[in-house]
């Protein structure tokens, strides 16, 4: 019985280097990975909660609000997140916009508004695609416009008869699919 722990702990140290050196190689290829991770992490830039700022906002990248704006937020191109903290007096337009926090202001986005659990938004919002979970809080009005429409080309196309004509046999062929 000596001899076999004996022999099992030597056993046990000696693979153990090698255990301890294999898992040390995947945690240098993770490692390696979280430079990259860093690199994406670092278009994105954060605004403190202890941070206010008055005046105009224009960016080129995605920004995470955490702290107070007021005045006008502009990122044409790129995702504005208004974190828990966030306190936005402001007209904002950007590609998307996300809100978990506060905004008092109209809010316009290219491609889509999110008010999440606990968000806020008091103002008009005007983007193609609009989500408010449950829990949220919204009041104003929502004008969801396609993607290169203008509020004027609307109006214009939907006088039109052909368009709805037009329309019809895509729905026609849609329910034929779904069929």
């Amino acid at each position: 019985m000596w001899k076999r722990d004996e022999a099992v702990k030597p056993t046990s140290g000696q693979p153990a280097t090698p255990a301890a050196a294999a898992s040390t190689q995947p945690a240098n290829s993770p490692a390696a990975v979280q430079p990259e991770a860093r690199r994406i992490e670092r278009d994105i830039v954060n605004i403190g909660k202890s941070v206010v700022i008055k005046g105009e906002l224009n960016g080129s990248e995605d920004l995470t609000i955490e702290g107070h704006v007021e005045g006008r937020i502009e990122l044409k191109d790129h995702v504005l997140t208004i974190g828990p903290n966030g306190k936005i007096k402001a007209q904002v337009f950007a590609k998307a916009v996300i809100v978990l926090g506060e905004v008092n202001g109209n809010v316009t986005a290219s491609e889509k508004v999110d008010i999440r659990d606990g968000g806020s938004v008091d103002g008009d919002i005007i983007s193609p695609r609009v989500a408010i979970a449950e829990g949220a809080h919204f009041r104003g009005s929502v004008d969801m416009q396609r993607k290169g429409a203008q509020p004027g080309q609307q109006k214009a196309a939907s006088s039109q008869p052909e368009k709805p004509q037009a329309a019809t046999p895509a729905t026609s062929t849609a329910q034929a699919a779904a069929h």
